[in-house]
């Protein structure tokens, strides 16, 4: 049997995954509504711009992912990688979510290229931390649910803040006075109590949003990469390892079946999230007229962040690929009934979306458990560490897959007539439908296209019990060889 990672461990590990999450929340959502609504760029030129600046991806992740494999330092592989990318994303954030001066289409890509490089010198090196901070499969579920823990611990985070400068906005100065418009806007989702100046008042309020978002950041960011970096090790490793380059790296990733069924997984599932994520601030705000957006999603992550326990039970009964199927499946259900909804339609829309919130943390730690298993068939058949280079891959897949989700979402909407300023009464009718049918019905497609692999996966907790056996033995013979 594994020795048992310490919680201390798990956790202080995990922290990393907090700021993580803050940043993108305010990336799908508030970003390009700003930038589209705020500042004036056309909507379909900022889900261009969006797709533009992941195209870096395609260098830089990679490229991480080898040399955090290949090299290294007194101080670790991963963590040195940690240490150079907090000061790049926190400039990006500043600059990026608190433009000032001449914005343009320029400014907007060269912010969003530095943001995601900052995001890629520590998201990647990270996750593949993880995965080598134990090599059994249900050690690997704990630390991955630690990391989602803590990711959704940031999204409550990054939704408080915009919930407190919305209700801020109606006149709430203290913490009483908070609380007191957060309940009383909450009895208005149950009753259809809400004005429509409320609304129109939240499409002011993305600057200021931004602006608390981006100082959260910066402050929390260098905290939780500290409490990382002090209070977990690395792990030492008693095999040798062989180190391919870029390219028999890429071949050795496509001929390991299980990963390139986890990639297409995830490539179809994530670009179905960011299809509807890239609107779904426009689809609350002006299709259902929900006006405390914040706290839809606060409500959001507590359903997600309570709902861990189960997702991680789940996994170990039925194996984490049939506990994803799962979420998908009731996930799609949700985003049908959406379609159904009108303006005032506040309670249906707030169960359906504590519904979704309730699947959100399967939806995110899922994937990147299997791929931690995925990792061993590779580390059986070569006798290498890799594990940089196939959460690399996985990266670039998540981010291509958002990259485009995300662009084609807001072409599509915006080509067709949807203004994010003028909202509904300033769209055309083939505008406000088309965004209905993006929010409610793009992801079902393509989760679809994702279930009939995720059936049949094969990487089981029996076959991976296998195949860890099978690493232990050679690595077994591998020390007694050294000693």
């Amino acid at each position: 049997m594994a020795d048992e990672l310490k919680n201390r461990t798990v956790f202080a590990h995990g922290a990393v995954g907090l700021p993580l999450a803050v940043i993108g929340y305010p990336l799908s959502i508030w970003i390009p509504a700003h930038y589209s609504g705020g500042l004036g760029i056309s909507l379909a030129a900022v889900g261009t711009i969006l797709m533009l600046a992941r195209l870096t991806d395609v260098v830089t992740d990679p490229l991480v992912g080898e040399l955090t494999d290949r090299w290294r330092t007194r101080f670790g592989r991963r963590k040195p990688w940690l240490l150079i990318g907090t000061p790049i994303m926190m400039l990006g954030v500043y600059k990026l979510f608190i433009p000032v001066g001449e914005v343009g289409l320029l400014y907007f890509l060269f912010w969003l290229t530095v943001f995601f490089l900052g995001s890629t010198l520590i998201a990647l090196p990270h996750r593949a931390w993880g995965a080598e901070l134990s090599l059994d499969y249900h050690q690997r579920s704990r630390v991955t649910a630690a990391r989602e823990i803590y990711v959704l611990v940031g999204l409550m985070v990054a939704a408080a803040v915009p919930m407190i400068i919305e209700i801020r906005a109606d006149g709430g100065s203290g913490v009483g006075q908070v609380f007191a418009t957060l309940w009383r806007d909450a009895i208005g989702a149950f009753s259809g109590d809400f004005g429509d100046k409320q609304a129109v008042d939240r499409a002011t309020l993305t600057g200021p949003v931004l602006v608390g978002l981006a100082w959260t950041i910066i402050l929390v960011l260098p905290i939780c990469v500290g409490i990382a970096l002090t209070l977990v090790k690395e792990p030492a490793r008693v095999i040798a390892e062989k180190r391919p380059s870029i390219k028999e790296g890429l071949r050795l990733v496509l001929k390991n079946g299980p990963m390139r069924r986890v990639l297409i997984i995830a490539l179809a599932v994530m670009f179905g999230e960011a299809f509807r994520n890239a609107v779904s601030l426009f689809f609350i705000r002006d299709i259902v007229g929900v006006p405390t957006i914040g706290a839809a999603y606060f409500f959001y992550f507590i359903a997600g962040l309570a709902a861990i326990p189960f997702w991680l039970w789940l996994g170990r009964t039925i194996g984490k690929h049939r506990a994803f199927m799962c979420t998908l499946i009731t996930v799609a259900s949700v985003s049908a009934a959406n379609l159904f909804l009108g303006y005032g339609d506040y309670l249906a829309f707030f169960l359906l979306f504590v519904v979704k919130g309730f699947c959100f943390g399967g939806l995110q730690f899922l994937p990147i458990a299997m791929l931690a298993d995925v990792v061993d068939v590779d580390t059986a058949r070569s006798g290498g560490q890799r594990a940089g280079t196939y959460f690399a891959f996985l990266g670039f897949t998540e981010k291509i897959a958002i990259a485009l989700g995300t662009g084609v979402s807001l072409n599509v909407v915006g080509l067709l007539g949807f203004d994010p300023a003028g909202g509904v009464a300033g769209s055309t009718e083939v505008g406000v439908w088309s965004l209905r049918l993006v929010y409610c019905l793009g992801p079902i497609v393509f989760y679809g296209l994702a279930l009939k692999l995720i059936w049949s996966y094969p990487l089981t907790p029996v076959r991976h019990a296998r195949l860890q056996a099978r690493i232990s033995r050679r690595n077994a013979r591998l020390a007694g060889k050294v000693s």
